[in-house]
C-alpha cells in the first residue's frame, strides 16, 4: 500500500482517499442492529406456488416511472397474480409482448371519483406514484405525492383491496422542516388510518438506476453510490431492481398471520429481503 501513490496520478489518489474515507463513515454510522429479514428462513418457492393458487389480482400505479417498471418487471416474471392492472394517465407500450392478464386503465388523477370502477376487485396495490418539486413546483408535487396517493389509496380501498404498497422514502417524518420527507410521513399516517388489513411501507436511500432523464447532479450521486456499493455494503444507496424484488417478495410474507397490519421496511430491510431472495 506504501507504493500506491506513485503508481497512481494525483487525482486518483485523491479519490480513492475520499472514496475509503466516506465508505468508512458510512460504515461507521450505520444501524448495527440486524434487519429482520436477515436470516430469514423462509422457502419464497412454495409461498409463490401457494399464493398463485389462490388467483389474486393486483393494481400497480406509477408503472411508467422507474421504480414502477422494475415492480412490473418483477411481477411478470414471478407470474404470481392472476391479473395485473395498470392505472395511469396513459397506456404503455411493451414491445408487441403477449400479456394476456396485463390490464391498462387510463384515467385522470384530477378527477379520480370518476374512474372508481378501475380500483374495484383488486386484492393487492401497489402504489409508486411521484414527482419533485424541482419537476413539478410545489404545488404540483403535494398534489402528485400527497392528493393523488391518498385519494388513490381511499379508491383501493373502497373496492375491496385488504394490502396495500407504499413506495415512501427514508427520512419520511409528518414533522420535518423538508416538504418532501414531510410529505412522504404524512402519506404513510393517513394511509395507515385506513384501515388496510395489511400496510406495507418501503423507506429506501438513493435508488440506483439509470434514468432516461438528464439530470447531472443525479447522475453523480448514482455514479458515487454505485461505485461506493461495489467495493462496501452502504446504508445510503441500493439498486433499484432490489426495491422491487423486496416489494413482491414481502408481498408473499405478509400472508402470514403473525405479520402485523402495519409495516416498514427501512433501507437495511428492503436490502436484505432482496438479498436473501435473489434470483
Amino acid at each position: 500500500m506504501i507504493l500506491l501513490p506513485l503508481t497512481l496520478g494525483k487525482a486518483a489518489w485523491v479519490l480513492a482517499t475520499v472514496v475509503v474515507i466516506v465508505a468508512a463513515g458510512l460504515i461507521y454510522l450505520d444501524d448495527r442492529d440486524p434487519s429482520r429479514y436477515d436470516r430469514m428462513a423462509v422457502d419464497m418457492k412454495t409461498l409463490e406456488e401457494e399464493f398463485k393458487q389462490q388467483n389474486k389480482s393486483c393494481l400497480l400505479l406509477g408503472a411508467s416511472g422507474e421504480t414502477g417498471k422494475q415492480l412490473l418487471a418483477e411481477l411478470l416474471e414471478r407470474n404470481i397474480f392472476s391479473k395485473i392492472t395498470l392505472i395511469g394517465r396513459r397506456k404503455l407500450a411493451f414491445e408487441g409482448k403477449e400479456l394476456e392478464n396485463l390490464v391498462q386503465e387510463v384515467v385522470d388523477f384530477e378527477k379520480l371519483d370518476d374512474f372508481a370502477a378501475a380500483f374495484q376487485g383488486h386484492d393487492v396495490a401497489y402504489c409508486c406514484l411521484g414527482t419533485t418539486k424541482a419537476k413539478a413546483g410545489a404545488d404540483g408535487f403535494f398534489r402528485v405525492d400527497h392528493d393523488f396517493i391518498v385519494k388513490s389509496a381511499e379508491l383501493s380501498k373502497s373496492g375491496g383491496c385488504s394490502q396495500f404498497h407504499l413506495m415512501s422514502s427514508r427520512g419520511a417524518d409528518s414533522k420535518s422542516s423538508f416538504l418532501y420527507l414531510k410529505v412522504k410521513g404524512q402519506v404513510e399516517a393517513e394511509i395507515e388510518e385506513m384501515g388496510f388489513n395489511r400496510l406495507a411501507v418501503y423507506r429506501p436511500g438513493v435508488l440506483l438506476v439509470d434514468r432516461q432523464e438528464s439530470r447531472p447532479a443525479e447522475w453523480m450521486a448514482r455514479k458515487f453510490f454505485g461505485a461506493l456499493t461495489s467495493v462496501c455494503s452502504t446504508p445510503m444507496a441500493i439498486p433499484i431492481e432490489s426495491v422491487g424484488r423486496a416489494m413482491v417478495s414481502n408481498t408473499l410474507l405478509l400472508q402470514q398471520p403473525e405479520k402485523k397490519a402495519t409495516e416498514i421496511l427501512e433501507h437495511k430491510d428492503i436490502a436484505s429481503l432482496a438479498k436473501g431472495n435473489a434470483k
